[in-house]
């Protein structure tokens, strides 16, 4: 027996380590993790704004908000997060979780209902990583 310790691990030995884990967690959920991705592409068809998310056991979750520093403060963020809120709750999802930096969108975020759960300090030396939570079915539904 070894420990082998690597920063290039060969694509076979990650990818058995992460079909295990997945193969443990299959007795106690269902498959059903789907990606969900949203752009916004101007005249030309070009991609100024994005957000990938997947969706999967009742949630959804944002990893990666953009758009192009040319098209911002017009609302392209809110129509994409809108947009992934939407169709995840007609997936089922009734609840969304994302995280992101001090020196990100913090606020953006929550100006959309997202509460913060939990926070990381010392990133990079200065910055936290805030996790944030919002429902997405009202009360009464729950």
């Amino acid at each position: 027996m070894r420990i082998e310790l690597t920063d290039s691990p060969d694509a076979r030995d990650e990818a058995l380590v992460i079909a295990q884990t997945r193969a443990f967690n299959a007795a106690f959920t269902k498959e059903d993790v789907r990606p969900l991705c949203v752009f916004v592409r101007d005249g030309k068809n070009r991609i100024i704004g994005g957000l990938t998310a997947k969706t999967y056991w009742d949630y959804l979750e944002i990893q990666f908000l953009w758009v192009d520093e040319n098209y911002r403060a017009n609302g392209l963020a809110s129509d994409l997060m809108k947009t992934a809120e939407k169709e995840a709750a007609k997936r089922g999802c009734k609840y969304a979780f994302l995280d992101t930096f001090s020196f990100q969108a913090l606020g953006f975020y929550e100006k959309l209902g997202y509460s913060e759960f939990g926070r990381l300090k010392g990133f990079s030396g200065s910055h936290d990583r805030h996790f944030l939570q919002k429902s997405l079915v009202s009360p009464a539904d729950m």
